[in-house]
């Protein structure tokens, strides 16, 4: 059973090493926070019982009592905010709720790693505030780092979407944001994150496939000590359960796992702790002492979430003459669907308490938001299942509005952890409802689809009475003050798709179980991501308009790249297609690109750079990927040097059929947009 801390009681942190209560501590070496990190793990391992290490390999941490060590609740989450789910995070009348950012795949669409790292900075210090007033712990499972391969996942929501480049960069700047200490000691942490999970983890629940959950048992001929042992010789460190405390003692004594084995990952947990100054004493005397109920959901916080979701918006459609909105043209306003008066759907799973939520404020909502102008506001659907659509209703208030905005879309009971899409279209009648509405509507008809994946809504794309697309993502606390800030022109949008929306006859074609990525001419298989697949999209990765007009100009890139090879090399007699990425060829190959960026719109904004590659075709190479992005933001008729580095072995490599990393030689295209350029990589 899971220890579930006295909330109300509990006001204080959980450390170790509490020399002011117990002065006996501090002839411990481990308790000596001046010593480096590794002395004082190698102090406290080698004063442990095998007993008491094995209960320190799981998340709910046993205490050690002798040695002044409380229990620990390894598991918290912290997806897109502070989160109630997991043991070791709580919410009370001290500090009711945190700061909801919207779902990752919407700050994703951000294309902003200076906003990744941003967010979680901030998660950080919201939750180093709730750990000094035992709220929480200071461990995080999270980002979710998997690629997001099939439209029907139900987690690919929580992912930054289908690009790997995309994913590292994420992963890499909320990491940085979430452990980075704001004093730069980098052998220090702020809070602790874990990146998720195994590779390959794109289903849950699809069809009778279940593999959100497993039991290692059904491996077959092993027993259960035989399991923990394979698993700690893996590198397994920590155990989100409790096999390890259950079955490694016996694993030790049949001979099947070295107690070394058990050290090695108990150090490595220990470390952690250490470096987040678990075992420092009291945290009122350490760097975030200050910390508490006063900074969490701060303005500056709430607004940082406003702005997340405003920066992630995708705009994918827009006539001439709908959006944006003026407030004084526009008189009233049909606010229509299933979506349109919701808050719990809008911050998704993994979620927190929203503080003014608690308190009832629950003003939010797209509806609540949009009613600058005069609004009428029915909800079409029941629920998005929408099995049966009120359509009269709905045509009524649409053909007396100016303006009509439809918030349709999905929520957790379509797609979530442990439940995978079957189908790819709007739940029930929502399409029917959507073209009815709009065949009536005398002005700009603004359909908002909400929702972690991609939608095949190809139907409203091609019909011309649907003047506006956007794609909101569960855009988190603020999403109705950013929609309508986008809605309304108080806001340029600048997002693009991390993930290719695909039509409803992609899952026919599909087996959500078939984990291969490069597509089969053979099978009639289109592959997976836009770096693959081959056929029709609803929407592209990277799609997104904005309000303004950017052109691209190339100022600067080399037409020639020449690989160095070292005398003897057999490419330099005979035609090879590629290289191996060597250290002794990587060093120093690498190369600028200046790209000039120009606003010729009559709206300032920001801009997203998307950087591609399209390689030569050999070793199933991608038919492109991305080298990097950049966000530039630019006032009317301002232009901009936007800079990309590239490194010819880590940004224009690829992998062999074998797993050899290679420089694929000959032509490779770089592109922005439109712009093309011609590389010629040679030895």
């Amino acid at each position: 059973m899971l220890w579930q801390p006295n909330v109300s009681a509990q006001n204080n942190p959980v450390f170790a090493c509490d020399i002011d209560k117990n002065p006996v501590l501090k002839n411990f070496t481990f308790c000596d926070s001046s010593l480096d990190v590794q002395t004082r793990i190698d102090d406290l391992v080698k004063r442990l019982t095998l007993q008491e290490k094995i209960v320190n390999l799981v998340d709910n941490a046993s205490s050690i009592d002798r040695l002044g060590i409380p229990k620990y609740e390894w598991w918290s989450e912290a997806l897109h905010g502070v989160s109630y789910v997991g043991p070791g995070t709580h919410f009370s009348s001290v500090i009711s709720g945190a700061t909801s950012f919207p779902q990752v795949i919407l700050t994703a669409a951000s294309f902003n790693e200076t906003l990744f790292k941003t967010i979680g900075q901030v998660v950080s210090t919201e939750a180093r505030a709730m750990y000094n007033v035992g709220l929480a712990r200071l461990t995080f499972w999270s980002p979710n780092i998997n690629i997001f391969r099939d439209p029907r996942w139900g987690r690919g929501q929580e992912t930054p979407g289908e690009d790997p480049t995309l994913a590292s960069k994420y992963g890499v700047a909320y990491g940085q944001g979430l452990q980075e200490r704001d004093d730069g000691d980098k052998d220090r942490l702020k809070v602790g994150a874990c990146c998720k999970h195994y590779t390959a983890y794109d289903v849950d629940n699809w069809k009778h496939f279940e593999r959100y959950s497993f039991n290692a048992v059904h491996w077959e001929n092993n027993t259960l000590e035989k399991i923990a042992a394979d698993a700690l010789k893996a590198g397994l460190d920590l155990n989100c359960g409790k096999f390890l405390a259950q079955h490694t003692e016996a694993a030790i004594k049949a001979g099947l796992v070295e107690e070394a084995d058990v050290d090695r990952a108990v150090t490595n947990n220990f470390a952690t702790l250490m470096r987040l100054g678990f075992f420092d004493g009291n945290p009122s005397k350490q760097i975030y002492a200050k910390l508490g109920p006063k900074d969490v959901c701060t303005p500056a916080n709430q607004e940082l979430a406003r702005e997340a979701a405003r920066q992630g918006i995708v705009l994918l459609k827009n006539s001439a003459g709908s959006l944006p909105l003026s407030p004084t043209a526009i008189k009233s306003l049909a606010v229509i669907g299933p979506n349109a008066n919701v808050t719990k759907t809008m911050i998704a799973n993994y979620e927190g308490n929203v503080a003014g939520w608690v308190a009832g404020q629950k003003s939010n909502q797209v509806l609540v938001k949009m009613a600058s102008v005069a609004t009428e506001y029915r909800a079409g659907c029941a629920n998005v299942t929408c099995s049966t659509a009120q359509v009269d209703e709905a045509k009524k208030v649409a053909a007396a509005a100016d303006a009509v905005v439809l918030v349709m879309g999905s929520d957790l009971s379509i797609e979530a952890e442990s439940r995978d899409r079957i189908d790819i279209t709007l739940p029930g009648q929502q399409n029917l409802l959507i073209t009815e509405v709009a065949s009536v509507s005398k002005g700009p008809v603004i359909l908002v689809i909400m929702s972690g994946g991609g939608m095949d809504i190809k139907f409203a794309k091609v019909n011309p009475k649907i003047t506006s697309i956007l794609w909101v993502g569960f855009p988190g606390e603020a999403g109705g003050a950013a929609l309508a800030d986008i809605i309304f022109g108080r806001y340029n949008p600048s997002g693009r798709l991390p993930m290719s929306w695909y039509p409803q006859s992609y899952t026919e074609k599909v087996n959500m179980t078939d984990m291969n990525m490069r597509p089969d001419p053979a099978t009639g298989y289109p592959g997976r991501t836009y770096r693959f697949y081959k056929g029709d999209t609803v929407y592209a990765f990277g799609d997104g308009l904005s309000y303004s007009e950017f052109s691209h100009h190339l100022v600067k890139a080399p037409k020639v790249v020449s690989v160095p090879l070292e005398e003897g090399h057999e490419c330099q007699t005979s035609k090879c297609k590629s290289v191996d990425a060597v250290e002794q060829t990587c060093k120093n190959l690498a190369f600028n690109i200046h790209l000039r960026v120009r606003n010729r719109g009559t709206k300032g904004g920001s801009h997203t750079v998307l950087l591609f590659s399209s390689p030569p075709s050999v070793h199933g190479a991608p038919q492109k990927h991305l080298l990097g992005f950049r966000k530039v933001h630019l006032a009317t008729t301002q232009q901009s040097v936007v800079r990309f580095g590239v490194d010819v072995c880590k940004d224009l490599s690829l992998v062999d059929e074998v797993g050899n990393k290679k420089i694929a030689l000959e032509q490779h295209v770089l592109h922005v947009g439109s712009l093309k350029h011609s590389l010629n990589v040679r030895i």
